[in-house]
């Protein structure tokens, strides 16, 4: 078997993946599987000792160190009373726009989002309180699940971002940079999320309540001020990320210094809360961990076969352009959505699109948040997205109703990813700017 022709071991490895998959085997150990069967069918090489050398290359970069940071500092938030305190703190300062009190669903999350790493977190942290107060309200039921499910996604694409990081490292990529090119497009995706609900409100003036009674400018300030602390950390972090005062591993340790504070201020750190989000965020940590290991090691077993470097050279024979070659990805991309979570999109992936991309001539920075849109577009497309399932429990309708009300907000991403495209200087200002060539 040894004397395969490339096509035909693609097809067999191919077969291997989704057969394992399709058995229900965990992705780091279907992974580690095709690893060794490419390996076996193209190496002498001992597959024991590839496998210590690449997986302990994958573990051991202090780029990981900032992963469980970032997940833990999400983790400790999420059991604090921040969706209601921003609740509060938003809805006297967004009366005025048509739609009202539903651009809170899009500024809460985009605000927690700069604090988290979670999409699923976002979207239920503010979800928690938007949902039962936009309801009792008389809110258009569709809109404020649609808006809360699109804009939950931001906690994949403000930093910090868990599949930033998951991103940088299996790209060999700087994670700062990562971070700095994903800030632009997040206002941008709330720019349009916010367009949105305001035509969709003009169109539909009967479905929007009357706003509430004014409020004397004093009183909104009081009413925000127990955003400030929060505002705070997302400064703090931000202008460190910007200026290089700190990596981006020890913006995540100062970010769970913050967290932490912020848990204590508000009086929800307990014991009880305190060692609950240590054991979520360990038993998160040690499943993308194991991922990136297997992912490393096929990734390893890939180069031996010598597909990525034969399928660069048919992109570069095809003379395609940067932006079929992004259309065609894309394609793919959501199609791989309706499948499988957004982590395993971008290690299974990796080994395959990045030799094209670099072939392409695409910049591997503007790559990520291109592909971390496209995981934004998985976690509103069922039978998978874990947001619908996240929205789901909370407001007791079924994946149907909720994966239809997200619909226009996917078709939004999708015009996001379209505007990046077009213009790249959108993700390429800040990296930019803090690292000039």
């Amino acid at each position: 078997m040894a004397n395969l022709g490339m096509i035909e071991l693609s097809f067999v490895l191919l077969g291997v993946m989704i057969l394992l998959l399709g058995s229900g085997v965990w992705i780091a150990v279907s992974l580690g599987l095709v690893g060794f069967v490419a390996m076996a069918l193209t190496t002498s090489l001992p597959l024991g000792a590839v496998l210590a050398t690449t997986t302990w290359s994958a573990s051991s970069s202090w780029t990981l160190a900032a992963l469980p940071l970032f997940i833990w500092m999400g983790e400790i938030l999420f059991r604090t009373k921040l969706s209601e305190e921003m609740f509060r703190g938003l809805s006297p300062w967004v009366q005025w726009l048509p739609g009202r009190l539903t651009h809170v669903n899009v500024i809460g999350c985009g605000i927690f989002a700069a604090v988290s790493g979670s999409s699923a977190a976002t979207c239920a942290t503010i979800g928690k309180i938007a949902l039962p107060e936009l309801d009792k309200r008389g809110y258009d039921k569709n809109l404020s699940l649609g808006s809360l499910a699109g804009a939950g996604t931001l906690g994949l694409l403000i930093p910090p971002s868990i599949p930033m990081v998951v991103y940088a490292v299996t790209a060999n990529v700087s994670v700062l940079q990562v971070f700095l090119g994903g800030f632009l497009p997040g206002v941008l995706v709330m720019v349009l999320y916010s367009g949105y609900i305001i035509i969709w409100s003009l169109l539909n003036p009967k479905k929007v309540p009357p706003r509430d009674p004014p409020m004397p400018f004093r009183q909104k300030l009081q009413e925000s001020a127990k955003l400030a602390p929060c505002l705070l950390l997302i400064l703090a972090v931000f202008l460190s990320l910007v200026l290089g005062f700190a990596t981006a591993t020890e913006c995540a340790a100062w970010g769970v210094t913050g967290a932490l504070l912020l848990a204590w201020w508000s009086g929800t750190l307990t014991r009880k809360n305190f060692l609950e989000s240590i054991m979520s965020a360990t038993r998160l940590t040690c499943m993308i961990m194991l991922i990136l290991a297997g992912a490393a090691y096929t990734t390893a077993a890939m180069a031996y076969t010598g597909i990525p470097a034969a399928l660069a050279t048919w992109v570069q024979g095809q003379q395609l352009t940067p932006g079929m070659l992004a259309l065609y990805l894309s394609i793919m991309y959501i199609i791989l959505g309706c499948l499988i979570d957004g982590i395993s999109m971008i290690v299974l992936t990796a080994v395959i699109v990045l030799p094209m991309v670099k072939q392409a001539g695409l910049d591997l920075v503007w790559f990520g948040v291109y592909l971390i849109i496209h995981v934004e577009m998985a976690q509103i497309t069922p039978p998978v997205g874990f947001n619908l399932f996240v929205l789901q429990n909370m407001s007791g309708r079924d994946t149907f109703t909720v994966a239809r009300a997200a619909f226009p907000f996917f078709v939004l991403l999708l015009a996001s990813v379209f505007i990046i495209t077009e213009y790249p200087q959108i993700v390429m200002f800040l990296p930019k700017l803090a690292f000039p060539d």
